[in-house]
């Protein structure tokens, strides 16, 4: 393969050569559901979408795994402070992040587990790092002993002399050393019995960082190609993982990947600063597909301010494309098949290179304008072809069904919103017909006022959503 990617623990762009040939292995972090995800959150989910696409592009089976996790301190906080029990919380909280995966038209993952589906799994590993001498547990608690593992640190390129001790526990005086972290942590008075599983050292529940390295083993193997996730989890959670999972003998991942944050006013989008943006608010108003844009269209390791003019930007940029993808395929059809220009390749091959990939499509576009303008067909299936190819990596085809259903929302709010627009159309028509221009114009111009623009064509009248 041509394909390169950065790999955090590296610092470097390397070679991607998989694991088994024709393959592809990738576990990526999911939300802990403590509540509705926002758009910084989402970001990664539609990254690495776009790495899962072109993985699947390029001719590789890819295996894609995205856990849930469902038990964790902020959960049973958030579902104290709501007078309803923890599951619940986490359940509705769930089905949120799914439905903004799904308005955003990022693929399901091949298996998406729930870390309290999986507690045998981390109790079995617990185990094995206590008989390896690399944890240990006090009074119903578990520790992984960071001071066992010489490699602690080295994801995150920090000394251990130089770390902080683990803010993972209500006090430090259980631990060996301030800076061990918890793998399991016992049952507290006060907590829901339900948010308590019996282990051979005492009831409890996991620590957040062992509920991966016990899905990801239990999906993907001792080893796998990538794990992804947002910036923010390199430390502690990755390098935790990365450690514990090693320390049980396991080689673990290949690729560490992460994609950059987004901000808003300067600041990590964070619950905990409350400076978030809500998917279910921002793509009232934006379409869901032009959200998607904006979050494709930089490089993803790149940090996003999330602005409304930058949404608005992003959106008008959208529909440029959308525009000539429904004038195309009304005059060629849509049956066209082209592959993909070499640039894109390039582009995407180049760690996912999504500004030169976008240039590349708009650059496409242009010129498909001039051959519709020209009333040359051949170019311009050509151009259509070679547009949708570059727009189904990147999850923006307009013409596919997702997006045509109503972008991810409600498919018979779509269907009646076009027959009530071209039951508009039609009376216009009528009226243009009796030469009544002026109720004609009018009909045009309440269309406008709504966001409709109306295109008039050899083939009859078209529309399009302006905002």
């Amino acid at each position: 393969m041509s394909l390169r990617l950065y790999d955090t623990a590296a610092r470097a762009v390397r070679d991607f050569t998989p694991l088994r040939p024709g393959e592809a292995s990738v576990y990526v972090c999911g939300l802990t559901v403590q509540g509705p995800p926002h758009v910084g959150h989402v970001r990664a989910a539609v990254a690495f979408d776009v790495l899962r696409r072109w993985l699947t592009a390029s001719g590789l089976e890819v295996t894609y795994v995205r856990n849930v996790t469902d038990i964790d301190d902020k959960i049973l906080v958030k579902a104290a402070e709501h007078g309803v029990p923890w599951w619940a919380w986490a359940y509705t909280n769930e089905l949120a992040c799914t439905r903004a995966y799904d308005a955003l038209g990022v693929l399901p993952p091949t298996y998406e587990p729930r870390a309290t589906g999986h507690v045998t799994d981390m109790v079995a590993l617990v185990e094995r790092l206590v008989e390896r001498g690399h944890a240990y547990t006090v009074d119903g608690d578990a520790y992984f002993d960071v001071r066992s593992f010489p490699r602690y640190g080295e994801l995150t390129r920090q000394a251990l002399a130089d770390l902080q001790p683990a803010a993972d526990t209500d006090t430090d005086e259980r631990k060996r050393d301030p800076r061990d972290f918890a793998l399991w942590k016992a049952h507290k008075p006060g907590e829901p019995e339900t948010a308590s599983w019996p282990t051979p050292w005492g009831p409890g529940r996991p620590g957040w960082h062992l509920e991966c390295s016990a899905m990801a083993g239990r999906y993907l193997g001792a080893e796998f190609d990538i794990h992804g996730g947002g910036l923010d989890l390199r430390f502690p959670h990755h390098e935790n993982e990365r450690a514990q999972s090693m320390a049980a003998g396991l080689p673990f991942t290949r690729y560490w990947m992460h994609n950059g944050w987004v901000t808003l006013g300067g600041e990590k989008m964070s619950k905990s600063l409350g400076n978030t943006a809500l998917v279910d608010e921002v793509v009232r108003r934006v379409r869901p597909v032009e959200l998607r844009y904006y979050l494709v269209a930089p490089h993803y390791r790149s940090t996003v301010e999330f602005t409304d003019a930058a949404l608005a930007e992003a959106a008008a940029a959208y529909r440029r494309i959308e525009s000539f993808v429904h004038r195309a395929a009304e005059r060629a059809g849509r049956d066209t098949a082209t592959g993909l220009p070499p640039a894109f390749r390039e582009a995407m091959d180049d760690d996912l290179g999504t500004p030169a990939a976008i240039a590349v499509v708009h650059e496409v576009v242009r010129a498909g304008n001039t051959a519709l303008a020209e009333g040359d067909d051949a170019a311009l299936a050509d151009a259509l072809g070679a547009v949708r190819g570059m727009l189904g990596v990147l999850g923006l085809d307009p013409l596919d069904p997702h997006w045509a259903a109503g972008g991810g929302a409600d498919g018979r709010l779509a269907e009646v919103t076009d027959g009530l627009v071209r039951l508009a159309l039609e009376q216009r028509q009528a009226a243009r017909a009796r030469k009544d221009y002026a109720a004609a114009d009018a009909l045009r111009d309440q269309l406008t006022a709504l966001g409709v623009q109306v295109e008039d064509t050899p083939q009859g009248p078209r529309w399009e959503l302006t905002r």
